[in-house]
């Protein structure tokens, strides 16, 4: 049988079986009728969310499709594998479904005739703990997102498809979500029509314990932030920690000079139980933190960047995104070219609105800045091998898998690696324009427009430097691509700023939050390790004195010069090998081997900080203070 004759048997037994060969590509037509999802998430004890959804179709060939491309995380790892029980009806009478063969997020059916509808009705079997994926489910709240617990039809882009979302909660739960609400029937509630797009955008969460604070009292465009916590005593919130936040979106309102959102809502999980998130989404943002994030304000500082981070996102990122991610529906591949702008300003901006909004102190900011600065000075040896611009590839590549090396590797260093980028273009900005202007006139030109509109508004490359020329005429083309694709420095814009980075033997208090944070010590511009409390090595810097004495992530270290292993007992030997030129002994287990392992290090420790270049003006203080 020759190849033709095969694709010819082929085509006409799947046409025999009534199934598709294609799934239809999306279509800029009205899709009939309205899409119906109805969620029961009160199985919390077993994590399952049970779905229904219910399809317009007319008779004939139908594909479903589950979202495999999740906006925000720029990668297809929409969750397949936690669909279960699918089951496809018309009329009242199972259908049979076939996944396509060469996409398993595509079910395709026939419709009979006489049916103006199918239902699909399956179960999400939800994580039940840290190796299966994020839990969303706890016995004190859920995080649902529609994404996940939906099915749509091919052949339409999801801007054009009207869907209509219902919930039923446990008993007496509190929920909050950017949907508008259109009922409660008890614990049923049923959400105003919406396009497919902006419902997958607008994930809910709910639970036991909720407290809701108004951040724009009076304002006609409401800001909430509600908040969910294991426990009420988590609630607990001081009139001055309230006033940060609610300085945080008067901050982010003179950065840009414009909304695009009728209404935005912060929901955030105080949780030890929940999985961690922090996600973006047009009206809304999903984040999580520490239960003490208000009642231990002091010592959780080290996060309270996320929520400037997100809310951010809807001006960078939702409003406006790259041309590639501007994808007609949650099913064609999307393109991550320009994340070192999507990611990397919004990181830049997360943390200038952290400190002009008094959520960091200036202090808090400038060591958080020399952290993030030693990182691309001497933490990420891979960029020697690896343009920052292909690690816009990394939510394909990896979709934040844990690397054996990272700092070798690189993974999705767009978000830092840009954040560096972006504050050497806000230096030169001032630089050409004699202080004039700065990156604050490039968000407002860029994202800060058509006030009131929330339709996605997508950008290229071009359009980036069209308007960086708009405010500094320049070859900005060429300055960004150098910094892109080649392998030098990311630390330009420190001293543009009138600061370098130096390196002292005395760990800043960000260096010890992110210590505390990490459960373990950091070692890296020394011996070249980070190690958690229970000795395990969870990071070796590439081509450091540890990886040159044969050291790995994952081993663990059981002794220090004869003695039993504490992180501080590995810091008094560096410190003590910098006068005592012995070697430091490390007595290591791997797998079923225990070896000795001598490190001739005598540099002491190593932390980073930044300090004042004299004779410079600091942009630094001018870039953190509150407008």
């Amino acid at each position: 049988m020759n190849m033709r004759t095969t694709v010819l048997s082929v085509l006409l037994a799947l046409s025999a079986t009534g199934v598709q060969a294609q799934t239809p590509p999306p279509q800029d037509v009205a899709w009939p009728g309205v899409l119906r999802i109805e969620v029961d998430a009160r199985d919390i004890g077993r994590r399952i969310f049970k779905v229904k959804a219910t399809i317009p179709a007319k008779p004939g060939p139908l594909t479903l499709l589950y979202p495999q491309w999740l906006p925000g995380a720029h990668s297809p790892s929409g969750p397949i594998d936690k669909v279960a029980g699918l089951v496809v009806t018309a009329n009242g009478k199972p259908l049979q479904w076939t996944r396509d063969q060469y996409d398993v997020y595509a079910f395709k059916v026939d419709v009979p005739d006489g049916a103006s509808e199918v239902v699909a009705e399956f179960k999400f079997l939800s994580s039940q703990g840290g190796s299966q994926g994020r839990v969303v489910m706890t016995p004190e709240m859920l995080n649902l997102q529609w994404n996940a617990n939906s099915l749509y039809p091919a052949g339409v882009i999801t801007r054009n498809l009207q869907a209509q979302a219902s919930v039923t909660l446990p008993k007496g739960w509190n929920y909050a979500t950017a949907l508008e609400t259109e009922r409660r029937d008890g614990d049923t509630v049923v959400f105003k029509p919406i396009s497919y797009d902006h419902l997958v955008d607008s994930p809910l969460f709910a639970g036991r314990y909720y407290q809701q604070f108004d951040l724009d009292p009076g304002a006609k465009v409401p800001v909430r932030l509600n908040v969910f916590a294991d426990d009420a005593k988590s609630l607990v919130v001081k009139p001055e920690q309230l006033q940060a936040h609610r300085a945080l979106v008067q901050q982010i309102y003179k950065l840009y000079g414009a909304r695009h959102f009728d209404h935005y809502d912060f929901l955030l999980a105080l949780t030890s139980k929940l999985g961690g998130i922090g996600l973006e989404h047009q009206r809304s943002s999903e984040n999580s933190a520490e239960p003490g994030y208000f009642t231990e304000w002091d010592k959780n500082w080290l996060g309270r960047d996320l929520l400037p981070h997100e809310f951010n996102h809807s001006w960078n990122g939702k409003y406006r995104r790259g041309a590639d991610l501007s994808t007609p529906n949650f099913n064609v591949p999307m393109g991550d070219s320009l994340l070192w702008l999507y990611e990397g300003q919004t990181q830049f901006w997360g943390q200038v609105l952290a400190a002009r909004s008094g959520m960091w102190s200036v202090q808090q900011t400038r060591e958080t800045l020399a952290n993030v600065a030693a990182t691309y000075d001497r933490g990420r040896p891979g960029l020697a091998w690896r343009a920052l611009q292909d690690t816009t590839n990394d939510p394909t590549i990896a979709q934040r898998r844990a690397l054996a090396f990272r700092n070798y590797q690189l993974s999705e260093d767009y978000y830092s690696g840009g954040q560096m980028v972006w504050l050497e273009v806000e230096g030169k900005l001032r630089a050409l324009t004699g202080n004039k202007r700065s990156l604050d006139d490039f968000a407002k030109a860029f994202f800060g427009v058509n006030d009131g509109d929330w339709n996605v508004h997508p950008y290229t490359f071009e359009d980036v430097v069209r308007t960086l020329n708009g405010i500094a005429p320049f070859d900005w083309a060429s300055f960004l691509r150098e910094r892109l694709d080649g392998h030098g420095s990311l630390t330009g814009g420190l001293e543009a700023a009138g600061w370098k980075l130096v390196y002292t033997d005395t760990p800043s208090d960000a260096v010890k939050a992110q210590e505390t944070r990490a459960a373990g010590i950091n070692l890296t511009y020394s011996l070249g390790v980070s190690v958690a409390n229970s000795g395990v090595l969870t990071d070796v810097l590439w081509d450091s004195p540890a990886f040159n004495a044969g050291l790995a992530p994952g081993m663990t270290v059981l002794a220090v010069n004869g003695r039993v292993f504490k992180g501080d007992v590995l810091k008094d030997a560096v410190t003590a090998a910098k006068t005592d030129k012995a070697p430091i002994t490390l007595l290591v287990r791997s797998f079923d081997r225990i070896d000795t392992v001598s490190l001739d290090y005598h540099g002491g420790l190593v932390y980073p900080s930044l300090q004042r270049i004299a004779g410079k003006p600091d942009r630094l203080a001018e870039l953190w203070k509150a407008r």
